[in-house]
């Protein structure tokens, strides 16, 4: 028998507005992400700079705004000045996070300079687990000041007259994780992040600054760490980092499935315990959230950094996904949305061949993995503001995390041209959903543009090299608007949908 779901909608009620850098994506030092992943200079469509077009293109397709550098655990041990200046004059540096050879080809001009052609906005982090204050204020003045100081004539004589004007910096990275190299205890870690942030923003008052949250919900230190990290930066920070990743333990796929609840409880009490702060310092502002580390990452299966032999551009956690993951993704995007409120910035991890979107080979093709296209649904579509909804009908019983609604969904609405975006996840292995959701308000008289699904007989199918388009989204979802003036679907097992609506019969 077809599960069954039921929602409101109406633009009167809204959550908030979504902010581009939910869609956002992260490049590490780490594996094949950096090298021969956007940047191969012998490869056939290198540009001038040595970075890949065709990854480019990709990227671009993607539909990302935001891009978070250098790390990720490479943060703790870099020395950003190895990767500036003369390359060929760049020193080969043993990092510590990864046991890889890093060859500095890559540093922080090369990197900012590819963003910004690419249309990416940079989250820049600083290294607090090896260094601090001088080496954080020293690089904002590197990139943000117009010149006529030590290190903005620098950058000018490496050849980059523009300052680069990074605007969003993170205060080191996951400095609760006993892996990361420095790793230090809430209250030695608060105290570096408030005195290096208060020294980045006398460099430029202008810029934004992440505090790190917990690495993960399951830290003993969880909410302990997100309360102590903040009564001591409270006043300097603007944003407080969260990290997670999912994968399929045992079998469990209905857990699995479901990962988006976790998600959105770690929201809640992250939140609940920032207002806490806030409330017992009598504060007015809001911290938000930079969700700036999340995907599917089947961790079990990696060996541990303290066992990887010592490589230059190691193959590392290059998870080939499948259907299912995609469905995954999709969920977890549906859940950031839903708390646009408070999520301000968020990062897939990472953005090519790392636990990634998208795949390349040395000297050979690139392609788009099967969690591609979500997000790049996700971020062309769901834009405006996030719709106020309440669903009700069929739930799936969990292992992990109880019972949970069987369709997963948030509604966006851009004001600007009446579009309204559906987002909505089928949580069932076996039964199709049937979702009736009443149009309200403004909403009447609404038409389905389209109705794109992205499902397989096969759950498990992936795409590869061989197959690179053999998991794409198609357009024959079949959603319509009853005579009475609701949307009506039905949602295949297993499924990702969008679905876009227009004004006019």
């Amino acid at each position: 028998m077809p599960h069954t779901a039921r929602f409101t909608v109406d633009p009167e009620f809204s959550v908030g507005e979504v902010d581009p850098r939910l869609y956002g994506t992260f490049v590490e030092h780490m594996g094949r992400c950096v090298y021969t992943g956007i940047y191969e200079p012998e490869h056939p469509s290198a540009d001038a700079a040595g970075f890949r077009t065709d990854v480019a293109d990709l990227v671009r397709e993607l539909g990302t705004g935001l891009v978070r550098y250098p790390g990720g655990n490479f943060v703790s041990g870099y020395h950003w000045e190895d990767g500036v200046g003369p390359a060929a004059e760049r020193p080969r540096r043993l990092d510590l996070a990864w046991r890889s050879i890093e060859t500095n080809q890559v540093g922080t001009n090369e990197f900012l300079t590819w963003a910004k052609e690419q249309g990416l906005d940079p989250m820049m982090a600083v290294n607090l687990g090896t260094r601090g204050i001088d080496a954080a204020r020293a690089l904002v003045e590197y990139c943000n000041q117009p010149g006529g100081t030590a290190w903005s004539d620098l950058r000018i004589k490496h050849g980059y007259s523009a300052p680069h004007d990074v605007k969003l910096w993170c205060l080191g990275n996951e400095m609760d994780g006993p892996w990361q190299t420095g790793h230090k205890s809430a209250t030695e870690y608060g105290r570096l992040a408030a005195e290096t942030g208060k020294a980045m923003r006398q460099v430029d008052p202008s810029i934004e600054l992440v505090a790190c949250g917990s690495s993960n919900a399951a830290m003993p230190t969880f909410g302990t760490w997100e309360r102590e990290v903040l009564e001591q930066t409270y006043d300097e920070v603007d944003y407080l980092s969260l990290h997670a990743y999912y994968e399929e333990f045992d079998g469990d796929r209905a857990s699995f499935l479901a990962s988006g609840a976790h998600m959105d409880q770690y929201i809640r009490d992250v939140v609940a315990t920032a207002d806490h702060v806030r409330a017992a310092r009598g504060a007015k502002k809001h911290i938000r959230l930079s969700f700036d580390e999340w995907n599917v990452w089947y961790a079990a299966r990696f060996v541990g950094e303290r066992n990887l032999e010592t490589a230059e551009t190691p193959r590392l956690i290059e998870d080939t996904y499948s259907v299912t993951d995609a469905v995954v993704v999709g969920s977890l995007l549906i859940t950031l949305l839903r708390n646009a409120d408070r999520v301000a910035i968020a990062c897939l991890a990472q953005l090519v061949n790392v636990i990634a979107p998208i795949r390349s080979e040395p000297g050979g093709p690139s392609w788009r993995q099967t969690i591609f296209h979500p997000f790049a649904q996700a971020a062309r579509f769901a834009t405006g503001k996030v719709l106020r909804t309440e669903v009700t009908g069929s739930r799936i019983d969990t292992e992990r995390h109880g019972d949970v609604p069987a369709l997963d969904s948030v509604v966006t609405y851009d004001e600007e041209s009446g579009a309204v975006t559906v987002l909505a996840v089928n949580r069932g292995q076996e039964e199709s959903l049937n979702l009736r959701a009443e149009l309200r308000g403004a909403l009447s008289g609404y038409r389905v543009l389209e109705h794109l699904v992205l499902a397989d007989q096969d759950p498990d199918a992936v795409n590869t090299q061989a197959e690179p388009d053999r998991v794409t989204p198609r357009a024959d979802g079949g959603a319509k608007v009853s005579a009475d003036g609701a949307l009506e679907a039905a949602l295949a097992p297993v499924s990702w949908n969008v679905i876009r609506l227009v004004p006019g019969a």
